[in-house]
C-alpha cells in the first residue's frame, strides 16, 4: 500500500485531459462532412444496425445513447450518420484511435511530464511549468487571460451573477490567495493553452481536470457518473463540477464538451464526504470490505473521526497513514512519465449465441488473437527495441446452472516466446491448463459433462516489457533465425509500414504503466538480467534450452476421459443457442471507451481493484474492442 506524502501532495498541479467522443472525432476528422452532423460510431457486428460505441454531442441532443443498436438510434434520429469501426480478423481494428491519441500526447508533453492512462486519457505533472509561471509573471498583474481559461469552472466558486468570466477572472488573479491556488490558476492557464494547441494540431477538442493529486479525479469521475443525469461518458471530465448543490447552477453547462474545472484543495473534503469507500483507488477488494466491517464506516469521509494511531494500530503503519491522508485528499501518487504500454494484448468477446462451444473453435481465435499480438510484439522490439517476457491467456465463460460461472474462468500466464507459431502455441497449453481447472472448480474434471459451458471472452496478452541491453546482436540476425512460421525483419518492417503503424498505443488489452525508456543501466547486474530475458525470448544464443512441451494434445492425455466427451460432443455444449444466465452475464455488460473494455455492474474506471499477490494472475480484465450482441 502506498504511503502519501503530506508534503509535497498539494504543492503540485496534476492535470487529467480526456478527449470528447474521440471516437467521433476521429471519424469526423477523416471525413469532415460529418463535422456538425448527428453521428456515432458502431461494431462491426451489423446485427440491427451494429451496436452504438461512441455517440457524437449532436446525436445525443436527439436522444440517441451508447446502449442503443443503429436502426434504433435510425428510429430517434433518421439522419444520423452511422460508421462502423475498421475491421481487421475479424474484429475491431483500433489503431486509427490508437494513433490519433498519440498525436495528442505528442502535444500536451511538451509541457510536463506525461502519463498516458488510456486511448485518450493523459495525466500530465504541470508543477514545474506552474511554479515557473508564478515566478515570472505574478497572476495579480496579468492583464490578457486565456478566454478558454475564463470558462473554467472552480469547485466551490460561488457561480451566481450576471458575468460568470469575471468571477473566474477575479479567482485566478486573486492577491491575498495562498500559494497552492496560486499554482492551480497557473495550471489552469497553462491547461486551456494546451487544449488550444491540441485543437490546433490535431482538430480535436478535449477536456481537462486540474488539481493537487490523482485522488480528486476518482472521486469526481464518480460522481459525474452516478450524480449526473446524463450517460455521456465523454462529458466525465467537463462534468467535474463536484457536489450535488453545484450541480443545478451548472446544467446549462452539462452537455458542452471543450471545458475544464479547477479542483481548489479546500473543495476536496467537501467531495470525500458522501464518497463511497468501495469506490476508492485500492478499497475495492478485502480491504474496503475489513474498513467497512471493523470500523462501521461506508464513505471515505466517514474516516475523519479516526486518529492515524487507530487506524495503523488496525491495519498497520504504512496502511494506516495512508487511509489517514486519503481521508483528507491528500495522495502522494505521482505523474509517472510513460508513453508506452507495459502489456501488449488483443482480445475479442462472444456473447450471447457467438459463444465458443468446442475446442477447433477456441484454437481458432487463439490463432487470430496470437497473430495480432505478434506483430505489435515485433512493432515494438523493431521501434522501441523492448522485449516481453510472460505470456497471458484470459478468458470467461458461462455454465446454464451457474449465474456467476462467467467469472472464474482462471487467468494463465507462463513465459513468452516470439514468434506467432510459438505464441500460439503457448497459448494453446496456458489455455487448456485454464479449462482443466475451470472444469475442476465445478466437479467435472473428470466426468466430462460439460453441456451448457461457452467461452464468452478470450484474450492474449504480454508483459514484463523491458528495454533491449547494450550489446544485443542486431534485430535483423534475430528476425532471421526464427523458425519457418516466423517473418524476416525486412518483411516485419515493410507490414509495418504499409499499414502506417506509428507507435502502436492502447490494443484492447494495453496497459499504461510503469515503464522506463532510459537506457538500461550498464551494471553487470542489470546486464546479466536483461541477458537472460533475452534468451528466454530466443534473442540471444544461449546453447541448448530447455523447450515447452510443444504438443498441444497434452490436455487430451492428461484428461483423457474429458478428451473422449469432447471428441464426440465436438466441444462444450451441444445447445443451439445460451443458457439464460449465459445471456445475462452479457446482457449485463457495458462498454468503455475509455478503456475499450468490456466490464458488468458498477463503475469501474481507472479505480484498480486491491492489488493481488499472485504472480500468476494479471489486473487486467477481459478486454475487447466491439460492443456487446443481444441474445439470440
Amino acid at each position: 500500500m502506498p504511503v502519501a506524502r503530506p508534503e509535497s501532495s498539494d504543492s503540485r498541479v496534476i492535470a487529467h485531459v480526456d478527449m470528447d467522443c474521440f471516437y467521433v472525432q476521429v471519424e469526423q476528422r477523416k471525413q469532415p462532412n460529418l463535422r456538425g452532423q448527428p453521428t456515432a460510431v458502431v461494431q462491426y457486428n451489423n446485427w440491427k444496425g451494429g451496436g452504438l460505441i461512441a455517440v457524437g454531442y449532436e446525436a445525443r441532443k436527439f436522444g440517441v445513447k451508447r446502449s442503443m443498436r443503429g436502426d434504433e438510434a435510425k428510429e430517434v434520429c433518421p439522419q444520423i450518420h452511422l460508421v462502423q469501426v475498421p475491421v481487421n480478423r475479424g474484429k475491431a481494428d483500433l489503431t486509427v484511435y490508437r494513433n490519433a491519441g498519440s498525436e495528442v500526447v505528442s502535444v500536451l508533453s511538451k509541457k510536463g511530464r506525461c502519463e498516458r492512462a488510456s486511448i485518450d486519457e493523459v495525466y500530465l505533472d504541470l508543477t514545474e511549468a506552474a511554479e515557473r509561471m508564478l515566478a515570472e509573471t505574478p497572476l495579480e498583474r496579468l492583464e490578457a487571460i486565456n478566454e478558454e481559461a475564463l470558462k473554467s469552472h472552480i469547485l466551490g466558486l460561488e457561480m451566481d451573477g450576471v458575468d460568470v468570466k469575471e468571477n473566474v477572472r477575479n479567482w485566478l488573479v486573486r492577491p491575498d490567495a495562498d500559494r497552492r491556488d496560486k499554482l492551480l490558476a497557473c495550471g489552469a492557464l497553462l491547461v486551456a493553452e494546451l487544449r488550444l494547441q491540441v485543437l490546433e494540431e490535431t482538430q480535436f477538442t478535449c477536456s481537462a481536470g486540474i488539481a493537487h493529486n490523482k485522488v480528486e479525479y476518482t472521486i469526481l469521475y464518480f460522481i459525474s457518473l452516478h450524480l449526473c443525469p446524463t450517460e455521456n461518458k465523454c462529458l466525465s471530465i467537463s462534468l467535474f463540477l463536484g457536489f450535488k448543490q453545484i450541480l443545478a447552477k451548472l446544467a446549462s453547462g452539462m452537455n458542452k464538451p471543450s471545458q475544464q474545472t479547477v479542483v481548489p484543495s479546500s473543495s476536496v473534503t467537501k467531495l470525500l464526504q458522501n464518497f463511497p469507500i468501495k469506490k476508492m483507488k485500492q478499497l475495492g477488494g478485502k480491504l474496503g470490505t475489513s474498513i467497512q466491517t471493523d470500523l462501521a464506516v461506508e464513505t471515505v469521509g466517514d474516516l475523519l473521526q479516526f486518529p492515524e494511531s487507530k487506524l495503523q494500530e488496525l491495519y498497520g503503519v504504512n496502511t494506516g497513514t495512508w487511509l489517514w491522508n486519503i481521508a483528507r485528499g491528500i495522495s502522494g501518487d505521482e505523474v509517472e512519465e510513460r508513453l508506452l504500454p507495459k502489456s501488449h494484448g488483443a482480445g475479442k468477446t462472444f456473447p450471447g449465441c457467438s459463444a465458443l462451444r468446442s475446442i477447433p473453435a477456441v484454437e481458432n481465435w487463439l490463432k487470430e488473437l496470437s497473430e495480432e499480438l505478434s506483430e505489435r510484439l515485433q512493432s515494438d522490439l523493431v521501434k522501441n527495441k523492448r522485449i516481453a517476457q510472460s505470456l497471458t491467456v484470459h478468458a470467461s465463460a458461462y455454465k446454464s446452472s451457474d449465474n456467476d460461472s462467467h467469472k472464474k474462468f482462471p487467468s494463465k500466464s507462463g513465459p513468452l516466446r516470439y514468434g506467432t507459431a510459438k505464441i500460439l502455441e503457448d497459448a494453446i497449453l496456458l489455455f487448456q491448463a485454464g479449462l482443466r481447472e475451470y472444469l475442476g472448480s465445478h466437479n467435472l474434471k473428470t466426468s466430462g459433462a460439460h453441456d451448457g459451458w461457452g467461452i464468452t471472452g478470450l484474450s492474449v496478452s504480454a508483459s514484463k516489457i523491458v528495454a533491449i541491453p547494450s550489446g544485443t546482436r542486431s534485430i535483423s540476425n534475430y528476425f532471421q533465425t526464427q523458425d519457418n512460421n516466423d517473418v524476416s525483419a525486412k518483411e516485419t518492417n515493410e507490414r509495418f509500414d504499409l499499414a502506417g503503424a506509428a507507435t502502436s498505443f492502447h490494443s484492447e488489452s494495453e496497459i499504461y504503466t510503469e515503464v522506463h525508456f532510459t537506457e538500461p543501466d550498464e551494471s553487470p547486474k542489470k546486464e546479466k538480467e536483461g541477458s537472460h530475458a533475452l534468451r528466454k525470448c530466443g534473442l540471444v544464443d544461449s546453447g541448448t534450452q530447455t523447450q515447452q512441451a510443444s504438443q498441444a494434445s497434452i490436455f487430451y492425455e492428461t484428461e483423457p476421459t474429458l478428451a473422449r466427451s469432447m471428441s464426440q460432443q465436438d466441444g462444450f455444449a451441444q445447445e443451439t443457442k445460451p443458457s439464460s444466465s449465459g445471456a445475462r452475464a452479457c446482457s449485463n455488460a457495458d462498454y468503455n471507451e475509455s478503456e475499450h473494455s468490456f466490464h458488468s455492474g458498477e463503475f469501474e474506471h481507472n479505480i484498480p481493484k486491491e492489488p493481488k499477490t499472485s504472480t500468476s494472475k494479471q489486473k487486467g480484465r477481459i478486454l475487447s474492442n466491439e460492443a456487446l450482441t443481444p441474445e439470440c
